[in-house]
């Protein structure tokens, strides 16, 4: 299997409020795949990581369709990864007037697909 890195088309999704552990769990499973094969796992998986990433993977692939009129068909996903992004603080009351820090994180997923070259 050979994937053209020249043409990669990407997407991003910023902000999304999940950790980026749990949705790297997911993204490591989907790496490599086809785009066909990546959706079929995605709709199985039990995560809640899972739906963000197929709307990423999908727009992905749209981009690849519309601005570089690639088949999707053909295409494999070549990168796929999550970084960190702001922690949002919060606080929670505790025993005796004491305040309790609760740490809500976001990431920020990246999806990139590239056509699969014939031999």
């Amino acid at each position: 299997m050979v994937i053209d890195t020249t043409s990669e088309i990407k997407a991003i999704a910023r902000y999304i409020r999940t950790s980026p552990f749990k949705v790297r769990r997911v993204l490591d499973q989907i790496r490599g795949k086809s785009y066909q094969e990546a959706l079929i796992l995605l709709e199985f998986m039990p995560y809640r990581a899972c739906e963000p990433i197929v709307k990423v993977l999908r727009s992905a692939v749209a981009n690849a369709e519309h601005n570089a009129g690639l088949d999707k068909s053909k295409l494999v996903v070549s990168q796929a990864y999550a970084d960190q992004g702001p922690v949002l603080k919060r606080f929670r009351p505790r025993a005796q007037g004491r305040a309790y820090q609760i740490r809500k994180p976001t990431c920020h997923i990246t999806v990139v697909v590239a056509p699969l070259l014939e031999n």
